[in-house]
């Protein structure tokens, strides 16, 4: 998958790299703002079961 994406990317290497790492950072925010919020309530992080 890795390299596959690497060849559509356009340009040289130093090009590829810019454009992964902006492509890192969109799915980063897309996840962040809206896949998360999303699964929050499915998820509960801030009931704790562990007692002493």
């Amino acid at each position: 998958m890795y390299g596959w994406i690497w060849r559509k990317l356009p340009g040289d290497p130093r090009r590829k790299v810019l454009a992964a790492a902006l492509l890192v950072m969109v799915v980063g925010v897309v996840l962040w703002y809206a896949v998360f919020p999303l699964l929050e309530p499915a998820v509960t992080l801030d009931e704790v079961t562990v007692r002493r």
